[in-house]
């Protein structure tokens, strides 16, 4: 579940939210919540509040979504590429 744990962003200044993933990691989010539809061939990665990461779709009618979550930081941030960790 969400931990609630919220913080800045030491890159864009914004406000996030860290949630902790499945695989036990915690990932930055932004704190707004959006309805989304689950599609393996969508652009976005949405991260719920139990802490799957779904490939999908936001901005869908409540009524048609699959669900809420949030969007990774990462997506959104302008300094995100100074953040990244390097991949072994």
């Amino acid at each position: 579940m969400a931990n609630g744990n919220f913080g800045v962003c030491a890159g864009c200044r914004q406000q996030i939210m860290w949630i902790r993933t499945r695989a036990g990691k915690n990932m930055p989010v932004n704190p707004q919540m959006l309805s989304y539809r689950a599609d393996p061939s969508g652009v976005e990665k949405i991260v719920t509040q139990y802490g799957d990461v779904v490939t999908g779709v936001t901005g869908v009618d409540p009524e048609q979504a699959d669900g809420i979550g949030y969007i990774s930081h990462f997506a959104t941030c302008p300094q995100s590429r100074n953040y990244r960790r390097k991949r072994a």
